[in-house]
């Protein structure tokens, strides 16, 4: 078999076992790409009234208790803290993925919403399904998707290759044994 009928086949095969989780990696890029352009994917933030942060974290986690949809009983219903100092304000991500935006220095809620970048990430990266699916499924596919990228080049740039090795045998042929190669018949001389 020669090397770019087994190109083919190996970019074929390629293509289908990677088809999956490529698409994936695709869809939700393209979502990481445009979430701060969609409150749906990730709330926009928000400017606190303050000139400096006065709230104690003890006074965040309080607040914070009052948002029901957030769910959070203490700090374990954390996952962190995204303390803006400039804009006066801190957004607190609940472990079910509730965003609250407080003011740091009158404690108002500026906002509340469901962020939806964070599991659009997990699945971006594999790790929505397992831990080791970033490990044993999507590094295996970038890595065979390299890899069809390398023999996809190598697929387009062959007929040309192939034409450029023509025309360079063409020119490098003696004059000699061009004049004595028989020129095919024409219609007129035919009989």
């Amino acid at each position: 078999m020669k090397i770019h009928q087994l190109n083919r086949v190996l970019h074929r095969w390629g293509a289908l076992l990677v088809a999956l989780p490529v698409l994936l990696v695709i869809a939700t890029g393209l979502l990481l790409q445009v979430k701060k352009e969609f409150s749906w994917i990730q709330p926009p933030t928000l400017q606190g009234v303050g000139a400096e942060p006065i709230l104690s974290f003890d006074r965040i986690l309080e607040i914070a208790g009052t948002v029901p949809e957030a769910g959070i009983g203490g700090w374990e219903d954390i996952d962190r803290l995204d303390v803006r100092p400039d804009k006066c304000m801190v957004k607190i991500r609940a472990k079910n993925r509730w965003e609250i935006q407080l003011d740091l220095n009158s404690g108002d809620v500026l906002q509340k919403a469901y962020r939806r970048s964070d599991l659009i990430e997990s699945l971006h990266d594999g790790s929505f399904f397992h831990d080791k699916a970033k490990l044993w499924v999507f590094l295996p596919c970038g890595i065979v998707l390299l890899f069809m990228w390398l023999t996809g080049m190598y697929l387009f740039f062959l007929p040309y290759q192939v034409k450029w090795r023509r025309r360079k045998r063409k020119t490098q042929e003696p004059e000699e044994v061009r004049r004595t190669t028989p020129a095919a018949p024409d219609e007129s001389t035919v009989l």
